[in-house]
């Protein structure tokens, strides 16, 4: 009886210790991610501002943890140097050339270190390397910028509010037109002309289609042999024909010109009154004076003729005849 009452104590002792070490093991499993006994490495990163982040907070690669924040210190310069306690089976998914960022566990949730990037031509990180930081944004910052974007909402909405009640109260253009009765009409007759004009675009659509294959034709006759576009291109010799053809048309039209403008000068003389062409043309008098004189000639020569009959018959001069006409015979 007496050994009994001595052993309770004893077992009492051995329950409490065992419940200790449960709680303390508990207690570190959770707090290390269920990974205390798993083999870890360290790693640093330098921050300008970490915004909040403490030690034991979680390190994330891939949306998975593998580790926490170990130590935090600062830097000569007044950056924060952080030290992550990280599972060293995936050392090999980390490189040197990989980023590190600040991020949260949720919109309101702690702070967490994001592990990212990397390539695997880069070596793989060692504990004496520091991880490039990129600066992210801070849920101050996207609180501030969701407090702007409210303040913009309300404006639009305060807008729009203003807007409908002019509509609605029938003030404004925008009423105008709904309240007008014949814009269905007009609108109907905007369709209508909208549609001929598309017919009339498909009309000459067509017709340019047409050109088009025209003007294919043309150049597949261009490029077929023996015809005479083909031969006016490529042939040297009939091209040199044709040009010096060309340069003989040239002279022959600067004839007709010259020969145009000596025919329009003669035409101007004829219709001038200055001068003789234009007054024998044109001056009525000058023309009776003309026949006059030509009727006196006609008049003198026959008169001259009767002169020359009157010597050939004078007696003095009728031996000399006589004797011309022996002479001619």
């Amino acid at each position: 009886m007496n050994i009994f009452k001595n052993k309770y104590p004893v077992i009492v002792g051995i329950f409490i210790s065992m419940g200790l070490i449960i709680l303390v093991v508990v207690v570190f499993t959770l707090g290390n991610q269920h990974s205390t006994f798993v083999k870890k490495f360290e790693v640093k990163a330098l921050f300008e501002d970490i915004g909040g982040l403490k030690i034991g907070d979680n390190i994330w690669l891939s949306g998975v943890k593998i580790g926490i924040v170990k130590n935090i210190d600062f830097a000569n310069d007044g950056a924060v140097i952080i030290t992550m306690n990280i599972e060293k089976r995936v050392n090999e998914l980390i490189h040197q050339n990989s980023k590190v960022r600040l991020s949260s566990d949720g919109l309101m949730g702690n702070r967490i270190v994001i592990i990212y990037g990397g390539t695997k031509d880069s070596p793989l990180v060692t504990e004496t390397d520091h991880l490039t930081t990129e600066k992210s944004t801070d849920t101050k910052d996207m609180l501030a910028t969701l407090d702007a974007t409210n303040k913009n909402l309300l404006v639009i909405t305060n807008n729009l509010k203003e807007v409908s009640n002019k509509i609605l109260t029938g003030k404004g253009t925008i009423a105008n037109l709904l309240n007008d009765s014949l814009l269905p009409e007009n609108l109907k007759l905007t369709a209508r002309d909208l549609k001929y004009a598309v017919a009339d675009f498909k009309k000459v659509s067509g017709k340019t289609e047409n050109v088009m294959d025209n003007i294919d034709d043309f150049t597949n006759q261009l490029n077929k042999q023996g015809t005479l576009m083909h031969d006016l291109v490529t042939d040297t010799i009939v091209f040199n024909n044709l040009r010096g053809s060309i340069g003989q048309l040239k002279v022959t039209m600067n004839s007709i010109a010259s020969f145009s403008d000596n025919i329009k000068n003669a035409s101007d003389a004829l219709n001038d009154k200055n001068k003789i062409t234009g007054v024998f043309l044109h001056d009525e008098q000058t023309a009776l004076q003309l026949k006059s004189m030509i009727k006196n000639l006609d008049s003198a020569s026959h008169k001259l003729d009767e002169d020359l009959e009157a010597v050939r018959h004078n007696f003095l001069l009728k031996g000399y005849f006589k004797k011309k006409e022996r002479n001619e015979k």
